[in-house]
């Protein structure tokens, strides 16, 4: 797996477990609908801003998302 690939798949696991649609994820973050999907689905190369902007509108810390498994310099 790929890092857009982790990424995308990181920003759905919390997103669902926010209880948040990619339309309520994307308003929230002032970003467009179609870009979050496109960045879940490991599609898109997606800026540490809008990580960033992603994290604080799901209230978490840039380290919070970056604490999985899937970023684990071990598995790399």
């Amino acid at each position: 797996m790929d890092i857009k690939e982790k990424i995308g798949k990181r920003i759905k696991q919390l997103r669902e477990l926010k209880g948040m649609s990619q339309k309520d994820l994307a308003y929230s973050a002032d970003l467009d609908r179609s870009y979050i999907a496109s960045v879940e689905n490991g599609n898109r190369n997606i800026p540490i801003v809008n990580i960033e902007k992603i994290a604080n509108a799901m209230h978490i810390t840039l380290s919070d998302f970056f604490a999985h498994p899937y970023f684990n310099q071990e598995q790399l």
